[in-house]
């Protein structure tokens, strides 16, 4: 695993923390940001209280960075894959691969600068190709921009739908918008 991928990996587990089993969250206990499901499929057997970091980094690198294809936007623009992959650990990864293919076909001007992709959730040729037009048009920085803003009001969003009419998501909204919107990038 390179050093970059390495260090947004860090940085996930870093932003997630130590275990937690909150009543609100569906997912039940987690560690590292990892829910036990994923843990188990995964391979691991012993307590979660106890999963080391080490566990998580290799989980996370195979499950939510290469099988998603994530690694691909990775090589060309390692801030926003890290707010791809830092959004598939929070909200799943095809939700966070769909974000990012909405998010080309509205930067796009109604097909002017490149065609539309198919939003289906994966990260594939046709996705990256968008990405790279993206860059092409804007230049990188200005590709950069756009696709985290865009991306992080898409993930909002996301959040809002969850929490409003006072759900127990309303629980975690404070922590979403102080901790993942706007904050990567």
């Amino acid at each position: 695993m390179n050093p970059q991928i390495a260090a947004m990996i860090d940085g996930i587990i870093g932003r997630e923390g130590a275990y937690v089993d909150h009543p609100s969250d569906p997912g039940g206990a987690t560690i590292w940001g990892m829910t036990e499901r994923v843990a188990r499929a995964n391979g691991y057997t012993d307590d979660m209280r106890v999963m080391p970091q080490a566990v998580a980094r290799d989980i996370y690198y195979r499950e939510y960075i290469v099988k998603p294809g994530f690694l691909s936007i990775a090589e060309i623009d390692p801030a926003v894959a890290e707010e791809v992959i830092d959004s598939g650990v929070n909200a799943g990864q095809k939700r966070a691969a769909l974000w990012f293919q909405q998010a080309l076909n509205v930067l796009n001007r109604r097909g002017v600068d490149f065609g539309d992709i198919t939003e289906d959730g994966i990260i594939g040729r046709g996705s990256i190709a968008a990405f790279q037009a993206l860059r092409r048009k804007r230049g990188d920085s200005g590709a950069r921009r756009l696709m985290l803003k865009a991306l992080n009001g898409l993930q909002f969003m996301h959040y809002y739908g969850l929490a409003k009419g006072g759900t127990k998501f309303e629980d975690f909204m404070p922590g979403w918008i102080d901790g993942r919107i706007g904050v990567l990038g």
